[in-house]
């Protein structure tokens, strides 16, 4: 029961990310600052964590240069797309571009891939055809989508680069602290942009408590789970934006976005989750 419930926690942190981006964006705060403070959150919460652990913070590497880059790169697209992207919406985006980029990876670096992996890819990628055609989730800005499929591809990198991590949490508190960097010089590219009382609490909390504590977590958690269950767990991700988007967002959730994400999602389901009960290891 407490594997359980630290396991929901985690997920529900994971998906109010998307919901807390979304409210303080579309309050009107300037959303490159708004990641800015969010990844900076992040690195003070994570850095002070890595320090108690094990009391450094790593900031060099021979994978850091692209981990830097692929996490700003995911935070700008993420926070961008959101000015026009529903949370749920842009979660499954999210959620299925990460999942397409490593098949990607596995193809290019030439990986045995099953027909099952095919097949659930194959599946994912029709789905997520369907929602962004006309009508087929409402009316999708496709220029948030963009955006939202370029921070997809950012977390991807960051994830492939983060496979080998021996210290998952230290390494993440380092590419933080380095990509704090990377934003805070990007703002005065955008300088004069608003912030909002609303999105100024929603990136703090964001950083620290939803990709921070939230990241914690899922160190803490997943050592203790079969892969199934770890991918089953991150299944539920956009479920929870889609809910607490409609529950707290007034977003409209229409019965061609359900079967898209029906569709999206159980093929990713077909193609990540294995049927073996192999205990997995944590990413970066």
């Amino acid at each position: 029961m407490k594997l359980f419930a630290l396991t929901t926690l985690t997920m529900l942190f994971f998906a109010s990310n998307s919901l807390m981006t979304r409210a303080g964006v579309a309050d009107g705060m300037d959303p490159l600052t708004f990641a800015a403070i969010r990844v900076g959150a992040g690195a003070v919460f994570l850095g002070v964590i890595a320090l108690w652990q094990r009391g450094q913070v790593p900031i060099t590497g021979r994978t850091r240069l692209l981990s830097v880059i692929g996490l700003s790169v995911y935070l700008l697209g993420f926070s961008l797309s959101y000015l026009t992207l529903e949370a749920g919406m842009g979660a499954l985006v999210l959620f299925a571009t990460v999942q397409l980029c490593l098949f990607g990876a596995a193809i290019t670096f030439r990986e045995v891939i099953g027909p099952r992996r095919w097949l659930g890819m194959g599946i994912a990628m029709s789905g997520l055809t369907l929602l962004l055609l006309p009508g087929g989730g409402g009316g999708v800005d496709l220029a948030g989508v963009a955006w939202m499929i370029l921070g997809g591809a950012g977390w991807a990198l960051y994830t492939y680069m983060g496979k080998s991590s021996d210290w998952a949490l230290g390494n993440s508190a380092g590419n933080f602290l380095l990509s704090t960097g990377v934003l805070f010089l990007a703002v005065p590219l955008w300088w004069g942009g608003v912030i909002t009382p609303l999105g100024l609490v929603c990136a703090v909390a964001s950083g620290a408590i939803a990709s921070g504590l939230g990241y914690a977590l899922w160190f803490v958690v997943l050592p203790q789970m079969a892969t199934t269950t770890a991918g089953v767990a991150q299944l539920c991700v956009p479920v929870i934006a889609v809910i607490g988007g409609a529950v707290l967002l007034d977003e409209p959730v229409t019965l061609p976005i359900i079967l898209a994400c029906a569709v999206v999602l159980g093929g990713i389901a077909l193609a990540t989750v294995p049927p073996s009960r192999k205990a997995a290891s944590p990413p970066q």
